[in-house]
């Protein structure tokens, strides 16, 4: 008997070590995840309502890019860009699409252009970019978030 409550004892004090154990704390476990966070991918690109019936993230992504592309395309042509700026075939414009779905557009200019109206081709661009089919914002981690891009937009089609 005297063994068995002296094995108890024993027992008993090795066995406080397990309650003595530091756990991390939420802050810790916080950035712990944040850290194994790729910030720069998303899990779902934005996408419009025709590109969700895709299949695979490419594939959606891909569709996105190029019904965007096409739209701006669209709504550019018919404007005095081309008359305005023959020798400018291509203007890259910088797209953002907001979590709540909101899209704005903003023209690029090479930092030694000084060819270009950069207020009137950017007048020109806010009057002919909207009216857009929704826009699904993109989504990290089931939230929606917002993203940003640039799109190289051809003005002339030979």
């Amino acid at each position: 008997m005297k063994y068995y409550i002296f094995f108890i004892i024993i027992f008993f004090f090795n066995s406080c070590q397990y309650f003595d154990k530091q756990f991390p704390s939420e802050k810790e476990l916080l950035q712990k995840e944040l850290n194994t966070i790729n910030w720069k991918e998303v899990d779902e690109y934005p996408s419009f309502v025709d590109c969700n019936q895709m299949e695979g993230k490419e594939e959606r992504q891909k569709c996105f890019f190029q019904f965007l592309t096409e739209l701006i395309q669209e709504k550019i042509r018919i404007d005095t860009l081309a008359t305005l700026y023959p020798e400018l075939d291509t203007i890259e414009v910088k797209v953002t699409v907001y979590p709540n779905s909101r899209i704005q557009f903003e023209p690029l200019f090479p930092k030694d252009s000084v060819a270009y109206d950069k207020v009137k081709i950017d007048s020109i661009l806010k009057r002919r970019l909207v009216g857009f089919p929704k826009v699904n914002p993109a989504i990290k981690r089931g939230i929606p978030v917002k993203t940003q891009f640039i799109l190289p937009v051809i003005l002339k089609v030979e």
